[in-house]
């Protein structure tokens, strides 16, 4: 059964997907034409501006919004997962990581305009967004929306929660000698505290907690990337040699390095798979335009920062040429062999991550079990959610990540399906958007020559 399983998973994750999302990527790119890099400094501005809009529609600010995404998006892949990557695929395929963010963040930006765009209100005044809106009032195909929900809500359960609580309580067992089901009990009690209290809760958790998390990573891994600076220049060498070559891969091959590398990228930052567009929905906006800016922001600090660093820090330490090592322990290790005690900043930061992961997930399950079954079952869905974290915490997860794995790809696919028929739509909203920078920037300049007028 497991290898059945692990098969229909490589057919999933296989070519044909992997050059979907990253084709779907280069397309969105040309149709905005390469509005992530142009707007990529006002956007980041906006994501950390103070001042958000309270008077728009929604339930979240932009910035709560953008950490309910990102306490989804950055998890354990970007410590396991850039670690697979560069075992299978070799030093190289950080850089082919990069390349799919680069054009991911085109992705993440249509996905999030056109949930702003096709968000409906629920009945308890809740907004409610996503692919399975945008599918069914854009294209008028509830078939596919609804294939999207079932494969979302399934997929939560495997890569929210048991899978993230699974690796919480290996790595607490692992450092501090805790029983995996302690630390179960603990996070489903942390993690029902927070989700009980729905999409609100959650983004005012994720609005403190993730800034956190990611700044004590970010800055760790920083100060081991200098503490061993003269490394650098070589690591950066290798992984650019080596994403054209193949070398380091297994066979030599240049398509696995690139196959891990896109694969993998994508796994981590999540830009085509459907997922983050749920919360952006639910952001106060006056604009679609302007969430999906704020939105596409988040696939370039999860892979372009975040990745990065485990990334360079993988290659300078050498330890990927250690067959005997993987995943999470040799993201470990090289922390450790760099920085004595730089280990804990990865333990650290696993236990973060993962927690993180369950509290986004269980919003995106939730709103897709919404749009399947209606509100009256969101409260259900928390209930076998929320036990399903103590359920992971004390199983042999190998089986549960493959199925997180091939449900995750399936709802990669009708998303990318309604991303490329709305190209249109996310072409005229985007026009439509750049006449209001347009007129903001003219006013603000008016304003400013009218202050020193007076002056």
């Amino acid at each position: 059964m497991t290898e059945f399983i692990t098969k229909i998973s490589d057919i999933v994750w296989g070519p044909p997907l992997l050059i979907l999302i990253v084709g779907t990527g280069l397309y969105l790119t040309f149709r905005i034409t390469f509005l992530q890099f142009s707007k990529l400094p006002y956007a980041l501005k906006l994501a950390f501006t103070k001042n958000q809009d309270k008077t728009s529609e929604g339930d979240i600010s932009h910035f709560q919004s953008l950490m309910t995404a990102l306490a989804a998006t950055i998890g354990t892949g970007n410590i396991a997962g850039v670690a697979t990557a560069v075992v299978l695929g070799g030093p190289g395929a950080v850089f082919w990581m990069w390349i799919t963010a680069l054009v991911g963040m085109a992705t993440k930006y249509s996905e999030a305009l056109l949930a702003v765009k096709y968000r409906t209100v629920g009945k308890h005044g809740e907004m409610a967004g996503g692919p399975m809106y945008y599918i069914e009032k854009g294209l008028g195909w509830k078939w596919l929306a609804v294939l999207f929900a079932l494969f979302g809500a399934i997929a939560a359960f495997g890569i929210g929660s048991t899978v993230q609580s699974n690796s919480v309580a290996a790595a607490v067992e692992s450092s501090f000698g805790v029983n995996p089901w302690i630390t179960g009990i603990i996070l489903m009690i942390a993690t029902a505290l927070v989700i009980l209290g729905g999409i609100k809760n959650i983004g005012k958790v994720t609005a403190y907690f993730v800034p956190i998390m990611a700044i004590f990573y970010v800055v760790g891994g920083l100060f081991i990337i200098f503490f061993n600076i003269s490394e650098v220049p070589s690591a950066l060498a290798l992984i650019f040699k080596d994403a054209f070559t193949g070398q380091a891969a297994a066979g030599g091959a240049i398509g696995t390095v690139i196959r891990y590398g896109v694969a993998r990228g994508v796994f981590s930052n999540e830009a085509g798979m459907g997922s983050a567009p749920i919360a952006a929905a639910a952001a106060k906006t006056d604009h679609p335009g302007r969430q999906a800016l704020i939105s596409m922001t988040g696939t370039f600090l999860d892979t372009i920062v975040v990745c990065s660093i485990t990334g360079i820090t993988l290659v300078m330490g050498g330890l990927y040429t250690n067959s005997d090592i993987s995943g999470a322990a040799l993201t470990t290790q090289t922390f450790d062999q760099l920085l004595p005690g730089g280990g804990w900043i990865v333990t650290i930061g696993l236990i973060f991550f993962a927690y993180s992961t369950v509290l986004g997930w269980a919003y995106y399950g939730e709103k897709c079990f919404e749009y399947l079954f209606g509100n009256r079952s969101i409260k259900v869905y928390r209930l076998f959610y929320t036990l399903s974290v103590v359920v992971g915490a004390g199983m042999s997860l190998g089986l549960v990540w493959t199925l997180a794995d091939i449900f995750n790809g399936l709802m990669a696919i009708p998303n990318l399906i309604a991303l490329v028929a709305l190209a249109g739509v996310v072409v005229a909203e985007t026009k439509d958007f750049n006449k209001i920078l347009a007129r903001e920037k003219a006013e603000k300049q008016k304003s400013i020559s009218v202050t020193n007028t007076n002056l």
